[in-house]
C-alpha cells in the first residue's frame, strides 16, 4: 500500500479520534505526547513532552459573580448599567489594595493612560517623556492629547528607564513624565521623583505590567501624581477581555479623571445641564467589574505563585554563565509579568532568536527573543500622520518627529529572552525551564 492510499484511509480517523478525546475531556495534545515517541534533539529527548500549561485564571467564582448580576437584574427589572454598585465596590477594593486613594475604572489600559494624561490638564504641544520600550498603547495617548512623546533611553541592560536618561531629554517644553514598570520590575523612583520635584513636572506611572509590584515597601502606582493600569485578559488581574483603572491620591486629578471618563460630565452633579469638558464615554461596564472584583481577591495569590516560579528559575540558573536570570532591582519586589533571561551570545554558537526557538522544541512555552516594542519607531510617529496630513502636534512648533537612537534599549533587546509567566506554572515547569536552558547551553557552547 502506497503512502497516498494510506493517508486517504487514515484521513477520517483523525477528526473522529479528536472528537472522542474531547468527549472524555482529554486534550488531544496530551494524548499525542503520551502515544508518540519523542524525537531526539539537541543531544537527547525533549525536556518536556506534555503541552506547556495554559493559564486558567478564570473559574467558577467569576462565573457566579456574573450570574448573580444577571439574576439580580432579571429579578428586579432594569438593565445592566455602568457607574453602578459593581463599579463602586471594585474601585473601593482597588483603592484598598493600593493602600488608600481614589480609583476610576475605565474601558481599557490604553484609555487609562489617556484619561490620566487628560487629568493632568496639559497644554497642546507639551512634551511628555515616555518609556523607550512599551506597548504602543502606553504612548499613543500622548499624541491623542495633543502632546509630543519624547522617549528616554533605558538603563544599561534593562528595559526600564533611569534618572540620567530622563534628564538627558528634558527640555523647557517638558510637562509630564510617563514611567512604565516593564515586566513587573519597579523603576528606581526616588531620584526621578527628586528631579521631577525640582522641575515641577508631574509623573504618570504606567503600571500595566506591574500590578502589586513594590519599591522600597510601597506599591508602584503610589509614587507619581497619577497611575494607569491595564486589566485586559492577559494582565495579573483582569476585568475580562478589556479594562483599566486610573489611580491617584490627588482629589483634583481624580475629579478630572471622572469627568474625562464620562463624556466630560460635571463630577458629582446629579442632573448635569451640560458637559464641562469635551470627552468620550470611557466607562467600564458592570459585568466586567463584577469579574474584576473576584480577580482582585485572587491577585495576592497570583503574585505569590508568579514569584515562586521566578525564584526557582533564579536559583536554578545561579551557576549558569551563558544565560543568567535578570533579577528585580535592589529594594524592589517584582510582579513578574514576564521573566527576562540575559543571554551571552559570545559564548554560544547560536543567536538569541535561535536559542528561543530551540527552547520551544524542548517543550518550553511562551519564550521569545527580546521585547522589541519601540513606540516612536511606529509609522504614526515616523510619518506624523496622527491627524491627517496636519503633522499635529509636532507642527505646533514647526517641527517633524525626530528619530531616537535608544542605544541601551536596543542593546538590552539583543540579549534578552522573554519568558511568559502565569499562575498555573509551578516548580515543575520552572525546573524544566532551567533544565532546558542548561541543556541548550551545553549543546550550543562554543568550543
Amino acid at each position: 500500500m502506497n503512502t497516498t492510499m494510506l493517508r486517504s484511509l487514515l484521513g477520517p480517523v483523525k477528526p473522529i479520534a479528536r472528537k472522542s478525546l474531547e468527549a472524555v475531556n482529554i486534550d488531544p495534545r496530551v494524548a499525542k505526547a503520551v502515544l508518540v515517541p519523542p524525537k531526539h534533539m539537541h543531544g537527547g529527548p525533549p525536556t518536556r513532552r506534555m503541552p506547556w500549561p495554559r493559564r486558567r485564571h478564570f473559574g467558577r467564582d467569576e462565573r457566579q459573580a456574573v450570574l448573580r448580576l444577571m439574576d439580580r437584574e432579571i429579578k428586579h427589572g432594569g438593565a445592566i448599567v455602568y457607574n453602578g454598585p459593581e463599579k463602586l465596590a471594585y474601585c473601593s477594593q482597588f483603592s484598598d489594595f493600593m493602600g488608600g486613594g481614589y480609583t476610576e475604572a475605565v474601558s481599557s489600559g490604553t484609555v487609562s493612560v489617556y484619561v490620566a494624561l487628560r487629568a493632568l490638564d496639559l497644554e497642546p504641544g507639551s512634551e511628555v517623556i515616555v518609556p523607550p520600550i512599551t506597548d504602543a498603547g502606553g504612548t499613543m495617548p500622548v499624541v491623542m492629547c495633543g502632546c509630543v512623546p519624547v522617549p528616554a533611553d533605558s538603563l544599561p541592560g534593562t528595559f526600564n528607564t533611569g534618572v540620567d536618561q530622563i534628564r538627558a531629554v528634558l527640555s523647557d517644553r517638558t510637562r509630564a513624565i510617563v514611567i512604565a514598570h516593564i515586566a513587573g520590575h519597579a523603576v528606581d523612583m526616588d531620584p526621578i521623583l527628586e528631579l521631577a520635584r525640582e522641575r515641577d513636572i508631574p509623573i504618570l506611572e504606567d503600571c500595566a505590567q506591574a500590578h502589586g509590584a513594590s519599591y522600597k515597601g510601597r506599591k508602584v502606582g503610589t509614587f507619581g501624581s497619577v497611575a494607569a493600569f491595564s486589566t485586559m485578559f492577559g494582565k495579573h488581574h483582569s476585568t475580562g477581555a478589556q479594562g483599566g483603572t486610573v489611580y491617584t491620591r490627588d482629589t483634583m486629578i481624580f475629579a478630572r479623571a471622572r469627568q474625562v471618563t464620562d463624556r466630560g460630565k460635571p463630577y458629582g452633579a446629579v442632573m448635569p445641564d451640560g458637559n464641562v469638558v469635551a470627552s468620550l464615554n470611557f466607562n467600564q461596564d458592570e459585568i466586567s467589574l463584577a469579574i474584576g472584583r473576584v480577580q482582585l481577591g485572587k491577585l495576592p495569590g497570583f503574585l505569590d505563585r508568579r514569584r515562586n516560579f521566578a525564584q526557582v528559575v533564579r536559583v536554578g540558573l545561579a551557576d549558569c554563565e551563558s544565560v543568567e536570570f535578570v533579577a528585580a532591582p535592589a529594594e524592589t519586589e517584582s510582579a513578574y509579568w514576564f521573566l527576562m533571561l540575559r543571554v551571552r551570545p559570545e559564548r554560544l554558537s547560536c543567536t538569541v532568536a535561535e536559542f528561543a526557538a530551540a527552547l520551544a522544541l524542548e517543550g518550553i512555552g511562551g519564550v521569545n527573543a527580546g521585547y522589541p516594542f519601540y513606540p516612536t519607531d511606529s509609522p504614526w510617529h515616523r510619518d506624523a500622520n496622527v491627524f491627517g496630513e496636519s503633522g499635529f502636534p509636532w507642527s505646533l512648533h514647526q517641527e517633524k518627529p525626530r528619530h531616537y537612537q535608544l542605544p541601551n534599549a536596543h542593546a538590552a533587546n539583543a540579549r534578552i529572552l522573554r519568558v511568559e509567566v502565569h499562575e498555573d506554572l509551578g516548580a515543575k515547569e520552572a525546573g524544566q525551564l532551567v533544565a532546558a536552558v542548561k541543556k541548550l547551553v551545553r549543546y550550543f557552547a562554543k568550543t
